[in-house]
């Protein structure tokens, strides 16, 4: 069997801003049905490489290649395609507040500007039932909904277009212990159903432990290591030692920090 290309390939990436290095000659890739979880200490430029992947910022040096194809050379109507191949789940879920729920998630459908109507009303219910929400959900206001209902919609609408590549930053943050077990079930079962690509940046141990396929360490300006938790638990590093094995790393990884 032919081995599948990476849906995204970083290579040799520097970036920065001023005189200030972010990134040095950084290199990892994601691998086609895979969750690579970002990891890294304050500072250590995760979000700043999603928005270069992106292609919001533009990279000193080294090269991005996503969906085989580097993404400067992605322009005008391949841009306008390349956006629609891939769904963004925000921290905050940054839905508008002005917007009910249906068309929150109506959002990116009607953008595409050929989908009539009665199809994107379909698309939108048939997604927020995937997220475990109702036709009377998509009537309520951002601000009438719970933090565990807006990661929801949120979700719904990265997932409105049927993206092959799906970003998550954070995707737990805010929600209480039992609410975040039922969101990381939640993108767990949509990712075994769909099949699509994940690259999630968090510092949560037991959204790591649960999601990941591989995890890639940012450290010392490059990926440190990039591999499986039990691998990248043996890699010998103070930010490895304090974050996978403090007490809190033991908690969540169980043995597997032992």
């Amino acid at each position: 069997m032919q081995e599948q290309a990476p849906v995204i390939e970083v290579k040799d990436l520097t970036t920065g801003f001023g005189t200030h290095v972010v990134h040095e000659r950084l290199s990892m890739d994601v691998q086609p049905r895979e969750i690579l979880s970002l990891v890294g200490g304050s500072g250590s430029g995760k979000t700043t490489l999603l928005r270069h992947i992106l292609g919001l910022q533009r990279a000193w040096g080294g090269t991005i290649k996503v969906f085989g194809r580097l993404i400067e050379s992605y322009r005008g109507a391949d841009r306008i395609a390349l956006t629609r191949r891939w769904g963004m789940l925000f921290q905050s879920g940054a839905l508008f507040s002005a917007l009910p729920v249906f068309d929150n998630v109506a959002l990116p459908l009607r953008e595409v500007r050929y989908l009539p109507e009665d199809l994107i009303r379909e698309v939108v219910l048939m997604r927020l039932a995937w997220v475990g929400l109702s036709a009377q959900d998509a009537l309520l206001m951002p601000s009438d909904l719970s933090g565990g209902m807006i990661k929801r919609v949120a979700l719904a609408r990265a997932l409105s277009l049927d993206p092959e590549l799906l970003f998550l930053d954070e995707p737990t943050a805010g929600l209480d212990p039992q609410r975040s077990d039922e969101f990381v079930a939640l993108i767990k079962s949509l990712h075994q159903q769909l099949g699509f690509t994940v690259i999630m940046v968090t510092h949560d141990l037991d959204t790591i432990r649960d999601l990941s396929t591989r995890v890639a360490v940012l450290a010392e300006k490059r990926v440190l290591v990039e591999g499986s938790i039990q691998d990248v638990m043996q890699t010998e590093h103070p930010f490895i030692e304090a974050f996978f094995h403090g007490e809190r790393g033991v908690r969540a990884m169980g043995k597997t920090a032992q």
